[in-house]
Order: C-alpha cells, then structure tokens, then sequence
C-alpha cells in the first residue's frame, strides 16, 4: 500500500494505465494517460520500464511510502521529444495506479 503524508499528496496523480498481463502473473505497463496542466487528457507509449523488486516497506526517492506488495515500475516516456523517466506505483489488490509527478 502507498501511504500518502502532505508530500506525497502533491507528488501522486492517480492515472489510467494500460497493461499486459502475461500468464506468469507479471504486468507490463505499456501506455500511461494523464492530465496535463491545462486539463487535457495526454497519451504515452512507455519506451521501456525496470521493476524495482525491493521487498518490504521503504520510501522511494521521490518521497513515496511503499510496502512490500506494491509493485513499483520505473518507466521511460518520450514527451516533446525529451525522453523523461516516470515511477508508477501499482498494489494488486487494488485497481488504481498511482504515478509521481
């Protein structure tokens, strides 16, 4: 589970992710959308991601609390032709992504 503090309520932004769930149990995100500044919902092809396989309850760099269930992906965009590194934050048992920002 991601516990959100008063930081981290500013650095999460709940997202719609797009995924691939292979028959060994993994999820691949493979697309993100979000809203930008001005409201529009905007659409990114992942270009690569890394699971970070920490186990237990840690706080990530960006300040974001984790336990030991929540799968946590370290993702590559390109936006504006600037490729850019996003974190997403899934829990399985739940049905909602999580990204920092």
């Amino acid at each position: 589970m991601y516990l959100e503090g008063e930081l981290m309520k500013r650095n999460l932004q709940t997202v719609d992710v797009i995924c691939q769930h292979s028959r060994d149990g993994s999820v691949i995100p493979m697309r993100v959308r979000v809203f930008d500044s001005d409201g529009d919902l905007q659409t990114y092809t992942i270009k690569g991601y890394r699971l970070i396989k920490d186990h237990g309850t840690r706080t990530m760099p960006d300040g974001v609390y984790v336990d030991g269930n929540t799968l946590v992906y370290e993702c590559d965009i390109i936006n504006f032709g600037i490729k850019k590194m996003i974190r997403l934050y899934y829990q399985p048992t739940g049905t909602v992504w999580k990204m920092s920002v």
